[in-house]
């Protein structure tokens, strides 16, 4: 509670200092459709949706990404004066909604204007799996998203509409590859047992055709930071001993003392481990991204 407070105390004073910076700061003109070099500012809550808005926008786009760091647990992130900033300045702000960053909401809350476009991927998105957040995972929400996005480019930005067009064709065929690679990994490893140590991984899982072993309720509480039940723990271990699943795939962004025992069990079972991430890594695009966790996965199948 007192953790709380104090958070709240320091998007108070962050939301004053950007009042007095607005106030004080000289007027400017200029948007990315008259022909101004920085851009249609946007922000992106998190990183891979800012790099879609950046295929998608060229160079008639400046992006800000607030959550970046693939080391980091975007559970745990607070926002600050800067983020404020950005956001205040936005002409389109997308956040992935559902609950997974609840801080955004707070941020537009606290500079509203009603000429801003606020895109929510979850809410875009037309393949939700049940109480599952991490939208961005299935190819074929990300299809609809992009759709999404070039639209908002070009309602702030109709003079460019032709190449926003041809960019969205170019991201949507990218995103098509990606979902052949997958369906060809399902027609080689379909019902394959897996187990996953949270359910971000559900959205490529499912359509892979895996069959996942590890009870939802352990990858729902690994996910939201939470002590899974204890007879949940205690069938992942068994089915890592035991031999039951063929690969481990992980989560290395959300790391507890439970899932570190997983690997461990897993390493000493000689049982493949394939670690993704859930936010993009700083030097790759969306579909890389996806696309080389995916050959990990196949590598790890294959050897299984």
């Amino acid at each position: 509670m007192f953790r709380q407070k104090m958070a709240a105390m320091a998007l108070v004073c962050s939301l004053l200092f950007l009042f007095l910076f607005s106030a004080c700061a000289p007027a400017t003109s200029g948007t990315a459709s008259s022909g101004s070099t920085a851009g249609i500012s946007i922000v992106a809550a998190e990183n891979f949706y800012g790099d879609l808005f950046k295929q998608l926008g060229g160079n008639y786009v400046s992006v800000t990404s607030i959550l970046s760091d693939p080391n980091a647990d975007p559970h745990q992130y607070e926002s600050n004066v800067q983020n404020a900033v950005a956001v205040s300045n936005a002409k389109i702000v997308i956040e992935n909604g559902d609950g997974y960053d609840s801080w955004m909401d707070k941020l537009l809350s606290a500079s509203p204007n009603a000429n801003r476009i606020v895109l929510v991927a979850s809410t875009i998105a037309d393949h939700k799996l049940p109480d599952n957040p991490h939208v961005w995972y299935g190819i074929d929400n990300v299809q609809t998203i992009v759709k999404a996005m070039t639209a908002a480019l070009k309602r702030v930005d109709a003079s460019h509409a032709s190449a926003y067009d041809s960019n969205l064709a170019s991201v949507s065929q990218s995103l098509a590859s990606i979902q052949q690679t997958i369906a060809g990994m399902r027609a080689k490893y379909t019902g394959t047992p897996v187990g996953l140590t949270e359910d971000i991984y559900l959205y490529q899982a499912t359509p892979l055709g895996l069959n996942v072993l590890t009870p939802f309720a352990f990858q729902k509480a690994i996910a939201e930071g939470n002590d899974p039940p204890a007879d949940t723990v205690i069938t992942a271990n068994n089915q890592i001993t035991h031999h039951q699943i063929k690969v481990l795939i992980y989560n290395e962004q959300t790391v507890t003392p439970i899932t570190t025992n997983l690997q461990n069990e897993a390493k000493a079972a000689h049982i493949p481990i394939v670690p993704v991430t859930e936010t993009m890594p700083a030097d790759k695009t969306y579909q890389k991204w996806m696309l080389d966790q995916l050959a990990s996965l196949a590598q790890a199948l294959g050897d299984a």
